[in-house]
């Protein structure tokens, strides 16, 4: 069983129509669910997973008011769950146990986006990694009388506002231009594996995340971000190709070109290029035209 599907029955099972019997009215501002950090989160656990970090548990989502006026009390009903259920224990960890249980919605959020709600300028946004807001709009909501939790998840999904995902999106091109077409080739006519490897790690990180972008997802963190790209709508063959650079005896500059010709292809597509230039460095310049914001236009194309 999936982590994900094991917390929604654990919830609804065990805590649902307990929080209505207990608290009664109050039941209806509390928000229910699981999101956050976690593999289960993003729907990519297995048997590997479960030595760690693993066990049913879930979210409660109040308002700074509600947790003032009775958290305390969902905390003490929410510790007095089951253990176990269904052959798992609850998780008992520190990192693992703070991932659920009670919070105050704007707490949730601004651990991984630095605000209690909706990023209020593009500088908020921009800050913000890919990997957080993807951990931050992870899993599944369960119930939410009151709206505000999902009415923030909503309005950070499914992507950063257009203006800025182009401006990062231009920083992605940049950087698959910089470490993939020029300097592991480079790196590797040196003879300096070392280099080589970095420039070829960074080309990688640099074009799953173009991949997510250019799908208008966030990319989650290193340890899934090639599976997440292989299953994107669109473009997943050169997230293929981008995975398949770290197999041995990979012709390594010929799968960096042919990703690059891909990116290069859906920026046309998509009217964010005009070019045919090959280097990418030409399509980072061409999204960065694209970009109306003053702001964002005037930063350098490396930052985002």
């Amino acid at each position: 069983m999936k982590g994900l599907e094991l917390c929604r029955e654990f919830y609804a099972r065990c805590a649902r129509d307990a929080i209505k019997a207990r608290f009664g009215e109050r039941a209806g501002r509390i928000a229910a669910g699981l999101a956050g950090e976690g593999s289960e989160c993003l729907g990519f656990d297995d048997e590997i997973s479960r030595d760690h970090d693993f066990g049913p548990g879930f979210c409660l989502w109040l308002s700074d008011e509600d947790f003032a006026e009775f958290g305390a009390e969902l905390r003490s009903f929410y510790d007095g769950l089951p253990a176990e259920f269904m052959g798992f224990r609850r998780n008992s960890t520190p990192q693992g146990a703070a991932r659920v249980g009670v919070m105050r919605i704007g707490d949730f959020y601004a651990r991984f986006t630095g605000s209690r709600g909706i990023p209020e300028s593009e500088a908020a946004w921009l800050r913000i990694p890919e990997h957080a807001l993807a951990a931050a709009t992870s899993g599944v909501v369960f119930d939410d009388p009151p709206g505000e939790f999902s009415r923030i998840r909503s309005a950070l999904l499914p992507c950063y506002p257009e203006e800025v995902r182009l401006k990062k999106l231009a920083a992605r091109l940049f950087t698959m231009a910089q470490a993939g077409q020029y300097n592991y080739p480079r790196m590797t006519k040196r003879g300096d594996a070392a280099a080589a490897s970095f420039a070829l790690a960074e080309f990688a990180k640099a074009a799953f995340s173009a991949l997510h972008l250019l799908n208008r997802r966030y990319a989650p963190y290193y340890k899934w971000l090639s599976r997440s790209a292989q299953e994107l709508p669109k473009l997943s063959e050169s997230a293929r190709e981008t995975a398949a650079l770290f197999e041995p005896g990979a012709d390594r500059e010929n799968l960096i070109e042919s990703v690059c010709a891909r990116v290069r292809r859906e920026l046309r597509e998509e009217g964010l290029s005009s070019s045919d230039d090959p280097f990418l460095v030409a399509q980072a310049v061409e999204t960065t035209r694209r970009i109306k914001s003053e702001y964002l236009r005037k930063l350098s194309v490396t930052v985002g």
